[in-house]
């Protein structure tokens, strides 16, 4: 795709910076426990918990009384309990009580948010209650599938979400970024397609008969026991708006049919990624790397979420260096090159679903 034929996209934020019509990741599954845990999703506050029942709860994160945040509560059963002067609300944000009296205000109630707990992830939905569906939420399926052994983590990122986004969109970067681990010359040169529809961008590259990065050779040796000079890798990049990523990846030896379909003689993973934006300049990254090969070796997985996390470290000070030097130069845009393709793509879909959003305010102003 050449230079002229992508949308050119202002970096800064004119409008809204995120829909909240979505599905964000607000925490691991293990994390939400029967406690209070205070999260904030797209600059919204709000306060997760566990019933009694074992389902997740969510409700605004401020007292209806005097809005000190429920979070410096306590939990009552499945009630939540101000720690300011001791209302109680139900998972629904209903008041059911109230210190000395016996009637309560009908109004007294905080907005309880859609919540659903999906692929390891407690996910929220910040925006319209009404249009919270549950077959919207992100396929990552391979981050529990018995087919796969996947772990990660959580990481708070002193950036905005879409630069996470764009840093994932191209991987061009892994080159420079990674050149220890996953990274090679080979990443920088390869060809690459760009694909996308109403929901959806993708980003293909395969690299044929290439030295294998000293990442992959390592896991290839781990299946075969075998050392091999040539391989053929892919990396194939997944965006679902407004804000997962899914990267199919591996290396197979060269010319035993990967780029035909059969994967078989090679080493699979996938790069799962969630981002949810917090502030403007903030956002809270969510990554698992699942496997479909020596499924059974627990201390693989634990070698592979520690071996990730170092990689995405490096990646972690590029973003928030690049952030810092937008805040030091207010309305700078940014230029986009062939390599930027998956990235503009993204972003438009994103805009695309807040000026959705914001139509139905303007006109009713």
């Amino acid at each position: 795709m050449s230079d002229h034929k992508m949308p050119q996209v202002n970096q800064r934020f004119a409008r809204p910076d995120w829909p909240m019509n979505a599905w964000y990741a607000a925490a691991w599954d293990v994390e939400v426990k029967r406690a209070l845990l205070p999260r904030q999703i797209a600059g919204r506050k709000i306060v997760l918990y566990r019933r009694q029942d074992g389902a997740p709860a969510a409700l605004n994160d401020a007292c209806w009384h005097r809005l000190l945040p429920l979070s410096m509560g306590k939990l009552d059963g499945d009630h939540v309990v101000c720690g300011y002067h001791g209302l109680q609300y139900d998972s629904h944000g209903r008041c059911t009580h109230m210190p000395s009296q016996e009637t309560i205000n009908p109004a007294a109630r905080v907005p309880a948010l859609p919540v659903v707990e999906k692929h390891r992830y407690v996910w929220v939905w910040p925006g319209d209650p009404a249009l919270a569906d549950p077959a919207l939420i992100p396929d990552m399926h391979w981050n529990h599938h018995r087919d796969w052994a996947a772990d990660g983590r959580s990481i708070r990122v002193a950036c905005n979400y879409k630069l996470v986004l764009d840093n994932l969109m191209d991987l061009t970067h892994e080159t420079f970024v990674h050149a220890s681990s996953i990274g090679n010359a080979a990443v920088a040169e390869a060809p690459f397609t760009t694909t996308h529809g109403p929901n959806m961008v993708e980003v293909a590259r395969w690299m044929h008969a290439i030295e294998p990065p000293p990442f992959w050779s390592n896991q290839l040796f781990r299946k075969s026991g075998k050392r091999f000079d040539r391989v053929d890798r892919w990396q194939i990049i997944r965006f679902e708006a407004p804000c997962t990523i899914t990267i199919d990846v591996g290396v197979a030896p060269a010319g035993t049919g990967a780029p035909e379909g059969d994967r078989s003689q090679g080493v699979n993973g996938f790069v799962l990624n969630t981002i949810t934006p917090v502030t403007e300049t903030t956002c809270d990254y969510h990554w698992a790397f699942a496997r479909n090969y020596l499924l059974t070796e627990q201390s693989l997985t634990t070698e592979l979420r520690e071996g990730v996390a170092g990689i995405f470290r490096e990646d972690e000070l590029i973003l928030e260096a690049q952030q810092k030097a937008l805040d030091e130069n207010p309305g700078k845009a940014f230029y986009n090159i062939n390599i930027d393709a998956g990235a503009v793509w993204s972003r438009k879909l994103i805009d695309a679903m807040v000026d959705r959003e914001r139509a139905p305010r303007m006109a009713a102003e």
